[in-house]
């Protein structure tokens, strides 16, 4: 997270947190228009293992934090609040969050290149929490990564797990007129006698 948006998610975590909620992090987006301050939250998965968030939870926590916001004032000019939940490729904050994903895949962007790239895709192997880097099994190598590095990360969902893969058709799509491949035949044309 930028530095804007670690003040504001320290700013807004309590107030989430009075909900029964937890603030998994904060996308702070400025632009010429206005800014964008995207809110992601979530349930406390040790609390309530079973629920998910909802369309409720997300109107009350923007409610909650649209009056602190006014009060505390964190933003200079016009902004647009967006609260939401995470979704199946959620985003990583915290070393705590990619700790809970060990074993899972993740795409993410460096600020600065390592190993002459800024984008990896891997596995999530394990938290060097002395070292505060995450490591990730990239094309069959572990790479180890500072958390200070990371710029964005999200969880590459598992379609397949979630029964959500593409489906390939069982039957071939309906024939385009004039694309018929037609067999050679030996056959006479109609209307015109064989040559013997």
């Amino acid at each position: 997270m930028s530095e804007k948006a670690t003040e504001i998610a320290n700013l807004l975590g309590p107030t989430v947190e009075s909900l029964g909620l937890e603030l998994l992090g904060v996308e702070y987006l400025p632009a010429p228009g206005g800014a964008t301050l995207r809110l992601y939250i979530d349930v406390p998965l040790a609390e309530q293992p079973d629920r998910i968030i909802n369309v409720d939870d997300c109107e009350r926590v923007s409610r909650e934090v649209s009056a602190q916001l006014d009060v505390e004032d964190p933003i200079s000019g016009n902004y647009t609040l967006e609260v939401s939940s995470p979704g199946v490729d959620r985003p990583l904050f915290t070393l705590d969050q990619f700790a809970r994903h060990v074993g899972e895949s993740a795409k993410i962007v460096l600020k600065l290149a390592q190993d002459g790239r800024r984008r990896f895709q891997g596995q999530i192997v394990r938290i060097d929490t002395e070292a505060a880097a995450v490591v990730f099994s990239v094309d069959g190598k572990d790479v180890q990564i500072g958390f200070g590095n990371i710029d964005k990360a999200r969880i590459l969902p598992d379609w397949v797990a979630l029964g959500l893969a593409p489906q390939k058709p069982n039957k071939p799509g309906p024939k385009k007129p004039g694309h018929d491949k037609k067999k050679p035949s030996n056959e006479p044309a109609a209307g015109k006698p064989r040559a013997e």
